[in-house]
């Protein structure tokens, strides 16, 4: 087992974008390690992760294990050794980094390492934390991963954990600015409209943050793409990782069910809410080739 993190990868996505399902294929590598959610329930007992990974690496059985305790974000785990990672009012930054941070998270990090499985890989979503990852690990990684802006926002006003029903003066994400209040009034304080501004925020911090990682260290893909071509898709994922691809894995890949959903923000929502949103996010959709 190395004695150090060495070039872990960062999977950072503004939720609902298909890195639950990106994430989990991706850990079906040989090489890579994960938290499961061991580390949520446990979180002050890295061990048992790693005890974990080398029950999955067992000839015969392995695979089947594997489904067993899946890979996980494991916010318990951040927060056990880095107090507001779980839920900050903005995103982190290289400043909120501590000595104590950056000691803490780089000695559990290793811990969940073994000898086979040595390459880190970690799946986060809302602020995408680049920064502050980065000021931590100087050599990681990035995968950003996005989707449909407006697929992306009919999603989280379906979903139980969205807090946007409370008002941005209770959810997790910081004020409005005078623009972004200014745009959600104009449409009569749409729920609909403020989930599209909170597409807006996170694809802002993403670009932001760009700015703190070298050009080769950041791969950007769309879940589109993914849907559409995932062993090529991932082919070039493991090319960027500097990883091996294997024929085990490619199968894996290649037998994996694939399934764009983005039809369901135009089946479920009424043609003036279709427009509604499409207004909100257009300046991004238009950015990132969805219009």
């Amino acid at each position: 087992m190395t004695n150090r993190v060495e070039t872990p990868i960062f999977i950072i996505s503004v939720g609902r974008s298909g890195s639950t399902f990106f994430h989990r294929l991706l850990c079906r590598h040989a090489n890579v390690a994960w938290l499961s959610l061991l580390s949520e329930t446990f979180p002050g007992r890295p061990n048992l992760n790693r005890l974990w990974l080398r029950t999955v690496d067992l000839p015969l059985i392995g695979d089947r294990l594997q489904n067993l305790i899946k890979p996980a974000e494991c916010y318990n785990f951040w927060e056990h050794y880095c107090r507001g990672f779980r839920c900050p009012c903005r995103d982190l930054l290289p400043q909120d980094v501590t000595h104590k941070k950056k000691e803490d998270i780089q000695t559990v990090m290793t811990r969940t390492l073994t000898s086979t499985r040595h390459r880190l890989i970690v799946k986060i979503t809302g602020w995408p934390r680049m920064s502050f990852l980065k000021e931590i690990f100087p050599d990681a990684k990035f995968i950003h991963i996005l989707r449909d802006g407006r697929a992306v926002a009919n999603s989280f006003i379906n979903v139980p954990f969205w807090r946007g029903w409370q008002g941005p003066e209770n959810w997790r994400w910081g004020p409005l600015t005078p623009s972004q209040q200014e745009q959600w009034e104009r449409f009569d304080k749409s729920f609909l409209a403020l989930a599209g501004i909170q597409w807006n925020i996170f694809m802002h911090a993403i670009d932001e943050a760009k700015r703190f990682v070298e050009e080769q260290n950041f791969f950007e893909l769309k879940y589109e793409t993914l849907c559409r071509d995932p062993v090529g898709t991932l082919n070039e994922v493991i090319a960027f990782c500097n990883l091996n691809w294997s024929s085990r894995f490619g199968r894996i890949v290649q037998n994996h069910p694939t399934n764009n959903t983005n039809y369901k923000w135009h089946e479920q929502l009424t043609l003036d809410q279709q427009e509604i949103i499409e207004k909100v996010t257009h300046d991004y959709l238009e950015k990132y080739g969805y219009i």
